[in-house]
């Protein structure tokens, strides 16, 4: 078996000539909590609706669990291997909560009982209210029941705590890092709540224009990138040209801050080579690395 349950290579997809994804390749190591992250518009919505079956991609591969998506004789396998929480929350409107889950329990065989009354109850949720009488928040935890509950092997969860409000979030993502250690559920995570990936998430992946722009362990890309400011004497003036692995400057007076997503001894170095400047290194936030490459492109 695949050490990767979501595999895509050279993906594309296109509406009316306009490009979604352009050659988009992901790796979601098995029983990683992967964080997938994009501004509106990367193409991570069509991403989500392909693994699901519910897009065919115009070339390229998509393998869950070694399945191919577009094989249509295994797509509804795939399915049930799988629990998903959509972005809209949008679910059956003639239905109580009670009559949800009483409907959704028998399509899945795996279907946990226990895990069911343990987020009824931590969820607080209504069994007699309809669907359209629930809060967004509250639909959202209704969703992550039936997704969890159902036994699922992953978990593609499109803005999973939308509507919540901050102690319900913390909630949610603690119980999503319980399920993912308890159970090995792999999650596939995309959220706008930048610390909410970075609390969770051990893998990332940002996709830009259709396109993965950076991916890998969460730990070792923060360990890559480094802030390192540079207060330079009244005499002394930056380079013309720093080390490579530099990725951005910005400069404010007298002072330099630098991006630097490798080779940071040595841009240190460079800067300590400069007479009178006082050089600090700080370790930098998934913010900061999204925000600087979805702005470069």
């Amino acid at each position: 078996m695949s050490d990767f349950i979501i595999e895509t290579s050279q993906l594309t997809k296109s509406f009316k000539g306009h490009p979604a994804l352009r050659g988009l390749d992901l790796r979601v190591p098995v029983g990683s909590i992967f964080g997938f992250l994009g501004r509106n518009g990367a193409g991570k919505t069509t991403t989500i609706k392909t693994l699901m079956g519910l897009l065919r991609s115009d070339s390229g591969s998509a393998l869950v669990f070694g399945i191919s998506v577009q094989d249509e004789k295994r797509s509804v396998d795939i399915r049930r291997r799988i629990g998903f929480v959509t972005e809209d929350k949008e679910l059956y409107p003639y239905m109580t909560v009670e009559q949800i889950i009483r409907f959704t329990r028998p399509f899945f065989p795996k279907w946990r009982d226990d895990l069911e009354r343990r987020y009824l109850r931590m969820f607080e949720l209504p069994p007699a209210k309809k669907i359209p009488d629930l809060s967004k928040g509250t639909r959202s935890k209704l969703m992550l029941l039936l997704a969890i509950a159902r036994g699922a092997e992953l978990l593609i969860l499109d803005e999973p705590t939308d509507g919540l409000d901050p102690a319900a979030t913390e909630d949610v993502l603690r119980e999503l890092v319980a399920v993912a250690a308890s159970e090995g559920t792999t999650m596939f995570f995309s959220s706008h709540q930048l610390g909410e990936v970075e609390t969770i998430a051990d893998q990332i992946a940002i996709i830009d224009q259709g396109k993965t722009i950076v991916a890998g362990s969460l730990d070792d890309l923060k360990a890559r990138y480094q802030r390192i400011t540079v207060v330079f004497g009244e005499l002394a003036q930056a380079p013309a040209r720093w080390v490579e692995g530099v990725e951005s400057v910005r400069e404010e007076g007298r002072m330099v801050s630098i991006l630097a997503s490798n080779n940071v001894e040595a841009i240190v170095e460079q800067a300590r080579s400069i007479p009178g400047a006082a050089v600090e290194r700080f370790p930098v936030t998934l913010k900061e690395i999204f925000l600087e490459h979805v702005r470069s492109n």
